[in-house]
């Protein structure tokens, strides 16, 4: 269903595009600074979450489409930095966990492109980069990176929305579909096979601020004569 939803979103923005009257098409790009959290399921628990902030390494990306001066689509590649924090209830015991990932949105546009305006949509997220870090009272013991780690899934559905204002700041929700860990991963421990995040469902979501992300650097503009693309 997800899939068939991401084809359908893909379809409608090339459609769009080749129908467009006048398109304006351009490249624009920017930062974003995330304010994380989770929501944790830990059979049964849900207490230990802590807020996790990420400046860096957020890096959006942009092919924006405007139809029309008061809706427009969008599109791109995006690099993420995304996790969370867990103190584990009953223990002096916190994780840290990371993904690095690269991430593909359709999303559309709905105000006026040169000022504000809201946007959302779908975006797959592919992550390349797991981190874990353990820490017993406050001191870290341990911390390992994977690349194309198996602990997590090999891909995340997520969903987002925000606005824009008149001056370039956007602030954007986005929420987590799929859940964080790959609670069926297993590895062997003096061996005895072990499932270390089995029970442990985790949905992040962030709330992001990002500047001129959207803003219309033009390079190129669709004019149609009678569904002709020049």
């Amino acid at each position: 269903m997800k899939k068939s939803l991401l084809i359908l979103a893909i379809s409608l923005f090339i459609s769009y595009i080749s129908k467009a009257q006048d398109a304006d098409v351009y490249l624009s790009s920017g930062g974003e600074v995330i304010f994380s959290w989770a929501v944790i399921d830990y059979n049964g628990n849900d207490n230990g979450n802590v807020m996790r902030f990420s400046p860096v390494f957020n890096l959006q990306n942009i092919l924006n489409v405007d139809i029309n001066p008061v809706m427009g689509f969008f599109t791109g590649l995006n690099a993420h930095n995304i996790g969370f924090i867990y103190d584990i209830p009953g223990t002096d015991t916190r994780m840290k966990f990371r993904n690095y990932t690269l991430g593909i949105p359709a999303g559309i546009k709905i105000g006026k492109m040169d000022k504000s305006f809201i946007f959302g949509g779908y975006e797959v997220e592919f992550p390349i980069n797991y981190k874990e870090k353990r820490f017993e009272n406050e001191k870290k013991v341990d911390k390992f990176d994977v690349w194309f780690s198996k602990r997590v899934p090999g891909y995340y559905h997520t969903v987002f929305g925000g606005f824009q204002l008149a001056g370039g700041t956007a602030i954007k929700i986005k929420y987590y579909l799929t859940g964080f860990h790959n609670e069926n991963y297993s590895e062997t421990i003096n061996g005895i096979p072990n499932k270390p995040y089995k029970g442990l469902k985790t949905n992040l979501f962030y709330v992001s601020l990002s500047f001129d992300v959207f803003k219309k650097d033009k390079f190129v503009s669709i004019k149609t004569d009678e569904n002709r693309v020049y």
